[in-house]
């Protein structure tokens, strides 16, 4: 065999043996990646997918993240955060490269001469789920907004805010869980911490109290054409409307009483005409018109209560006319008397025996038409100082206090023990809280007044003028109402009280005063037992006879003392 022939063989031997071998590499590669492939960074070529899962996962572990909130921080794993490495999409891209190569790219890779290919690992964030972790986390730390308040001072009588605002704060976890998403790399997490104001803050109800107490000042009210006036105290003035929240806030309530009893005090209605009793005979006196608030009064009332630089408010006026005049007053020589009332005042102060002299004064030769009611406020014009009233004892609140006027009720009771004797229907009727000792033996056969609003009303329905007569008796500390007219043909009798309960008063109260002298105590109300009790009013007719009933219910009352400095031992003694 030649030298040439001898190469050539082995030439043929040679390739069929690397031919062989890149047989086998090629064949080899179907299993596994190709090689020059790399997924997140990491070379997977010659690896099986498994392996190269498993490579992939160990170079891309699960960080650690740290959240803060409001001042807290928590480190935890980023997957309770929705934090998720996608390895499979790279490694699918990765082995579809692989297989895509044909025979000749698997033979050159077979010596080396690969191709090199990188996928990249996709890192995702699962928004929701973050959302859900970070609300668990921060829980309990969000704080609701805190509303300042407002409120009248007593000590200072004047409006102020009395606790201040806080804005409310929110962890927002929401946002906090986009950045993240938006970002997965962050290795820090803050959750913004967001505030809301205080819906009422001390600014704005620092502004209504301000008002308020510009309120808060003397006012004058005037009755257009007419010389009269009343007047609102400054804290009068504040007891009309609150300051709330929201701002000033009418009484309705109050506004609408203070309306009635400053409109009663400076109303000046017609006067019927009437008779009037002079050296021992009944002459005639004529009547005469009236000015009264008219339509808008109210309106102007609450406009200029409600306007801080008003200081006088004068309201519209209308006229008004008799509805009994001279020439309806029938001849007092033809009158009648029909009923009298009578009652005593033993005991009573010079303050109280001056109200009831004032008091039948004015009721005294009130004339009463066919028809309609006999009001006793009416008649009397006002208890108010300008109408010559004092101050004397008057049952209030639950108490026995000063007040202007006590006394008038001693009138108000005779001239229902007058008006009810003669048979009239009653309309209006109110008693006292306890029982009086004035009223006495008949005990219930009362009527008390108050200006404004309690007041004693009696229908006449005698279908004749009816003349009320008032006689006073200081001296003897007697009172006598009587009622004249044509006496209609009817009997009346009045029964003494019949007491069904009766309840015992409770032990005395003593209250600390301290503007009595040390040591001294005084007696300022005096014990009552309650008493449940009617009485039956019988009129008899020609045709009919009938009854009708007046209920009263006293309540027990207490005896009350007041004691000075030191002196409580020798009070209770």
């Amino acid at each position: 065999m030649t030298r040439a022939t001898t190469f050539a063989l082995l030439g043929l031997s040679a390739a069929a043996l690397l031919g062989g071998a890149l047989a086998v590499g090629v064949a080899a590669q179907s299993s596994v990646l190709a090689p020059g492939l790399s997924v997140g960074g990491v070379p997977v070529g010659g690896l099986s997918p498994e392996a190269a899962t498993a490579a992939v996962r160990a170079a891309h572990p699960t960080p650690q993240l740290e959240v803060r909130a409001g001042g807290k921080s928590w480190k935890l794993s980023a997957a309770k955060l929705g934090y998720q490495v996608d390895v499979e999409r790279g490694l699918r891209a990765a082995q579809r490269a692989s297989e895509a190569r044909d025979w000749l790219e698997r033979a050159r890779a077979v010596i080396g001469q690969h191709t090199e290919q990188a996928f990249p690992v996709t890192v995702k964030v699962n928004a929701a789920a973050a959302q859900k972790t970070l609300e668990a986390l921060t829980a309990g730390m969000g704080t609701p907004p805190v509303n300042a308040t407002v409120g009248f001072d007593s000590g200072t009588r004047r409006y102020r805010v009395l606790t201040p605002d806080r804005p409310g704060r929110t962890p927002d976890a929401a946002a906090a869980a986009q950045a993240y998403a938006a970002n997965p790399k962050l290795r820090q997490l803050e959750v913004p911490v967001t505030e809301a104001q205080a819906k009422f803050t001390a600014k704005k109800l620092g502004e209504h109290a301000a008002l308020g107490n510009a309120l808060i000042r003397p006012v004058t009210v005037k009755l257009a054409g007419a010389d009269r006036a009343g007047t609102l105290a400054p804290l009068q003035l504040a007891n009309l409307y609150w300051v709330k929240a929201e701002g000033i806030v009418p009484d309705e309530k109050t506004l609408k009483a203070a309306f009635e009893s400053l409109s009663y005090q400076i109303d000046q209605p017609a006067q019927n005409a009437r008779y009037g009793w002079r050296d021992g005979v009944w002459g005639k006196v004529g009547e005469k018109p009236g000015r009264v608030v008219g339509d808008g009064a109210y309106e102007a009332f609450r406009k200029g209560i409600f306007d801080p630089q008003v200081r006088t408010i004068t309201l519209p006026s209308q006229a008004q006319q008799p509805t009994l005049k001279l020439a309806d007053l029938p001849s007092p020589a033809g009158l009648e008397l029909i009923a009298r009332g009578e009652s005593t005042y033993y005991g009573s102060s010079p303050e109280r025996r001056t109200n009831v002299a004032v008091a039948a004064s004015k009721i005294d030769g009130t004339v009463v038409a066919a028809g309609q009611d006999f009001s006793f406020l009416q008649a009397l014009g006002g208890i108010t100082a300008d109408n010559g009233f004092v101050g004397g004892l008057i049952i209030s609140g639950g108490r026995t206090v000063d007040g202007l006027g006590g006394g008038v009720c001693q009138v108000s009771t005779t001239a229902f023990r007058a008006l009810y004797l003669a048979g009239l229907p009653v309309v209006e009727r109110n008693q006292h809280s306890y029982r009086v000792g004035y009223y006495e033996p008949q005990v219930g056969f009362e009527a008390a007044v108050y200006d404004p609003g309690v007041d004693l009303k009696m229908k006449n329905d005698t279908g004749a003028a009816l003349l009320i007569r008032a006689v006073n008796n200081d001296a003897a500390s007697r009172l006598t109402v009587e009622v004249w007219g044509k006496k209609p043909p009817r009997t009346v009798t009045v029964s003494p009280a019949v007491i069904l309960a009766r309840t015992a008063h409770p032990p005395a109260r003593y209250v600390f005063n301290p503007n009595l002298p040390a040591g001294v105590s005084k007696q300022v109300d005096w014990a009552q037992d309650g008493f449940n009790l009617y009485i039956t009013r019988t009129i008899k007719t020609p045709w009919s006879t009938r009854t009708d009933r007046v209920d009263t219910v006293y309540k027990p009352w207490q005896a009350v003392y007041e004691y000075g400095p030191r002196a409580g031992a020798l009070a209770r003694r």
